[in-house]
């Protein structure tokens, strides 16, 4: 998609279709009354007449309006002006962007960023703008013979917001293409089937990565090489497996100083979940090629800080294997040594995500990190706790904890913070190991969290369990591509 800032009047826009917003249903902002002057108040007409429908994003199409250069109108109904948050602001731009493909158009102009939309900035207004266009515009059709049509819209303009300068708006479109890009490729390999999308093939994809951008550089550890560093807790999940595990690290240098340390973002990969010895009920089964998405959205980020260009270090990590039952799988029972030296006894092979996490954790160590994120869809606890709403958020420092928090409203990819307490640590005692890998059937999404944090002790550390966020079920099922959008509003936040 190409994209252009735009001061012109709203009347000598030539596009195809125009993009004009209504407030309390019959109300035009600043630009739009301007336009409604042009054409001889037709807009205004049309309005009164109560065409437009009363939802957030109900739309009425008009054409070949005289004293209008473009050849057709699009009002949007954007909700009552006082209730004008980000959230109503996406639900608009979403059902509009659902209709766009409809109307056999090559271009279209959105006047759309004088709203006044709560306290939010025209350089958000214009990013986006652009996430919301470019996450419409996606479709999965990786494993369809019969491939998706491309959509006919080639051309957006976006009216220039009061208060910000051009650079900034184009600053603003390169940030909501660089996050869409990210999001987008966190779907598309959360989407892949698990034939498909295995440990080696999401190592290839990060290596490709490393071909696109300079600035990144991919590692990729073989099971022989993780035995060698101790890493018995990643390697365990693995067991059952004729998939090989894999660790991938991927180095992002945006820095120009020597010594700056890295923020370090740790993704669960486990390719496909079946729950090894412990094995899963077969309803919904075919959702556990979703496990990975907590590598996808880590790989997403990672496409889209190096494509921003961020003066900062990053490094992913990334553990990936896949979880089956098998002659030589892990047993409940079975006790473990992970990377720290610490012996886990394993009471549900089930609860695989953590032992992953925790050797990957431990190697994170050795990069003396600024910070370290790891996002994992990792109980069904933050499932029934926040639905697909809300990423579940646990750290070992408050800071960060809140600086996530405000990154995830920022962001419209909210988190809710869950208390690490001292109280929880008990439930994972072990009478024949150090630890063991669940705590019962209370509290799941806060136990597995305390699992990690014995493992996270030399560093500041947050949690996203993404259970619930990372994939829609039902009618709608499909990889989110959350929390790419959290987690580059935060890194975009750092400094060298």
């Amino acid at each position: 998609m190409k994209y252009s800032i735009s001061s012109a009047a709203p009347a000598n826009l030539s596009s195809d279709c125009l993009v004009v917003p209504v407030l309390d249903r019959d109300t035009l902002t600043a630009s739009g009354k301007v336009l409604d002057q042009a054409c001889q108040r037709s807009l205004s007409k049309v309005l009164r007449s109560g065409d437009l429908g009363e939802s957030v994003g109900a739309t009425l199409l008009l054409r070949d309006i005289d004293g209008i250069k473009a050849k057709r109108v699009l009002l949007l109904n954007c909700g009552e002006a006082q209730k004008l948050d980000g959230k109503n602001y996406r639900k608009a731009l979403k059902s509009l962007v659902k209709e766009l493909p409809t109307l056999s158009i090559a271009s279209a102009h959105f006047l759309l960023t004088d709203l006044e939309v709560g306290e939010r900035d025209g350089k958000w207004l214009v990013s986006q703008t652009v996430e919301q266009i470019e996450d419409g515009l996606y479709s999965y059709d990786h494993t369809k013979s019969k491939k998706a049509h491309k959509p006919g819209l080639k051309r957006v303009g976006i009216s220039l917001p009061d208060g910000i300068s051009r650079a900034t708006a184009n600053d603003a479109v390169r940030l909501g293409e660089a996050i869409s890009a990210g999001i987008n490729t966190a779907r598309e390999l959360g989407n892949l089937p698990g034939n498909i999308c295995t440990p080696t093939y999401l190592a290839e994809q990060c290596r490709k990565l490393a071909t696109s951008y300079t600035g990144i550089k991919t590692q990729v550890l073989s099971e022989k090489q993780m035995q060698r560093l101790g890493m018995g807790s990643l390697l365990s999940v693995s067991a059952g497996s004729a998939e090989e595990a894999k660790l991938i690290i991927m180095q992002y240098r945006g820095s120009g100083k020597a010594n700056s340390k890295p923020h370090v973002l740790v993704g669960k990969g486990v390719t496909f979940d079946t729950g090894g010895i412990s094995l899963k009920p077969g309803a919904a089964m075919d959702e556990m090629k979703f496990d990975m998405c907590g590598a996808a959205s880590v790989v997403g980020t990672m496409h889209s800080v190096a494509r921003l260009k961020l003066p900062i270090n990053v490094v992913a990590i990334i553990p990936s294997a896949e979880n089956m039952p098998g002659s030589r799988a892990t047993k409940p029972g079975d006790v473990v040594t992970s990377m720290s030296g610490k012996t886990i006894e394993i009471l549900n092979t089930d609860a695989e995500g953590r032992l992953i996490l925790c050797d990957a954790l431990t190697y994170a160590e050795r990069f003396k990190p600024r910070s370290v994120i790891d996002i994992a869809t990792l109980t069904g606890s933050a499932v029934a706790t926040f639905g697909n709403v809300v990423s579940a958020l646990l750290a070992n420092d408050q800071e960060l904890a809140e600086e996530l928090l405000d990154c995830g409203q920022q962001s419209l990819d909210p988190a809710w913070q869950l208390p690490l307490w001292d109280e929880y640590q008990p439930l994972l005692d072990s009478n024949f190991a150090d630890i063991a890998n669940i705590g019962g059937p209370r509290a799941g999404a806060i136990t597995a969290a305390c699992f990690l944090s014995r493992f996270t002790r030399k560093f500041k550390w947050a949690h996203l369990d993404i259970a619930g966020s990372a994939w829609n079920s039902g009618k709608e099922k499909g990889a989110t591509g959350r929390p790419v959008g959290l987690l580059v509003n935060y890194l975009s936040r750092q400094r060298a």
